[in-house]
């Protein structure tokens, strides 16, 4: 099998990385490692496109009637009197007319129908006088109202969606209008998740001395959702270099991706990576953004290691700023940049270290007269409990020397990253 990714992928040559350099790094060296399979379109939403998708025929297929009421020709129609026209035919949704229509005829029609040859106007119901076979057309009515067209929403042979297109809904519902029932996509990257430590202990185990419980597994795993990626656990594995080794050859060889959190740090001894570096590649990425400063990037083969910051805070902004791009990336996904919404805040920040970019957990507060930023007062890593407050993230740049109320900073809402 031929290789998908750059040996050394992850290789630079800077100290301190800016926060768009490593961005930029990222989309420039993945590419997609995925597979393509074909899925109905009942497992469809959420995929990723891998082909150009362009309409097999006209949508809709005829032209039919977007009202129930009653059709005739919009030319026969008078401009300063109503108009009366003898009803001869009746045409329900999912039955072809029986029979054009003649000068002076209309048809009695529901939504959806197929419009009668010598017909291109519908009346609706709530409009119409008839009386036995006469129908009466009040005056102001326009030729053509009331009418859906064949090729209206899509003509045949337009492209309707790019390869590396999420499908939403919405675009699962326009690929059933043109009658495919199955579409290609991308398959879902396999990630692994390993989490190491002799004090490492899953929720729902009784805790020993020392020990703490396992709650970067289960934020990875919410993570890895937003990105339709599908999480492998492979446990928590103990402190022990021969079972990490086993653990890890067996992640890259069954995944695409292997993720875990902490030992990411320079000196920091740590099984996982070491068994990265004796397999494959390992860079120690030190970066120019709080929270998040370590991250280790690696490979081994096609297999792409990441390792996030141990801390739950940290792990959690580093994969929606670095994990998340890479993701897109391997599996074909086009990403978009995040929207930044400026807007003031509603507090300061006295003083601020430049050349680094940080980005604070916070919030909207629409309590005043305008709407201004707010940010979780504190600010270590580990407080699960400022991401449950937030919103989303506001971004510092780097020649912010300090913050003063009022001022003006970019707001990324959770929900451009795809969650709510």
């Amino acid at each position: 099998m031929s290789r998908k990714l750059l040996d050394d992928c992850f290789l630079h040559d800077k100290d301190r990385m800016r926060h768009d350099d490593a961005v930029a790094l990222i989309l420039e060296r993945m590419s997609p490692v995925a597979d393509v399979e074909t899925v109905p379109l009942s497992k469809a939403h959420g995929r990723v496109l891998a082909e150009q998708y362009a309409a097999p025929k006209d949508v809709p297929a005829f032209d039919n009637a977007a009202v129930d009421g009653y059709a005739f020709a919009g030319k026969a129609l008078k401009a300063d009197a109503d108009t009366s026209f003898k009803v001869v035919v009746r045409i329900a949704a999912g039955h072809a007319p029986e029979r054009p229509l003649r000068k002076g005829e209309a048809a009695r029609i529901f939504t959806g129908a197929v419009m009668p040859e010598g017909a291109d106007t519908c009346l609706m119901q709530e409009d119409a006088t008839v009386k036995g076979t006469r129908l009466t057309v009040p005056k102001g009515l326009k030729a053509g109202a009331n009418t859906r067209l064949a090729g209206e929403d899509v003509r045949q042979g337009e492209v309707m969606l790019q390869p590396g297109q999420r499908l939403r809904p919405q675009d699962v519902a326009a690929i059933a209008s043109g009658g495919a029932g199955s579409v290609k996509v991308f398959s879902r990257l396999k990630v692994a998740l390993i989490s190491t430590g002799d004090e490492i202990v899953r929720p729902g185990i009784l805790l020993g001395d020392g020990q703490v419980y396992d709650s970067n597994h289960h934020l990875l795993r919410g993570l890895l959702n937003t990105v339709g990626a599908e999480p492998v656990d492979y446990g928590v594995i103990p402190d022990d270099r021969v079972r990490v080794d086993r653990v890890v050859r067996t992640a890259a060889h069954e995944c695409d991706v292997i993720l875990t959190t902490g030992g990411a740090s320079r000196g920091e001894a740590d099984f996982v990576v070491e068994t990265i570096q004796s397999l494959g590649t390992l860079h120690a990425w030190q970066l120019a953004v709080k929270p998040g400063r370590p991250l280790a990037m690696g490979q081994i083969g096609d297999t792409v290691f990441f390792g996030l910051p141990g801390n739950p805070v940290a792990a959690f902004v580093t994969f929606l700023l670095y994990a998340q791009p890479m993701l897109a990336r391997l599996q074909g996904a086009a990403w978009r940049k995040p929207q930044r919404y400026p807007l003031p805040v509603g507090f300061a920040i006295a003083k601020k270290k430049t050349d680094r970019r940080e980005f604070w957990r916070g919030w909207v507060d629409n309590s005043g007269e305008r709407p201004v930023l707010q940010k979780f007062q504190r600010d270590g890593s580990g407080l699960i409990s400022g991401l449950r407050q937030a919103t989303g993230l506001i971004e510092v740049p780097e020649d912010a020397a300090s913050v003063g109320e009022g001022d003006l900073l970019d707001f990324i809402p959770f929900s451009e990253f795809g969650m709510t």
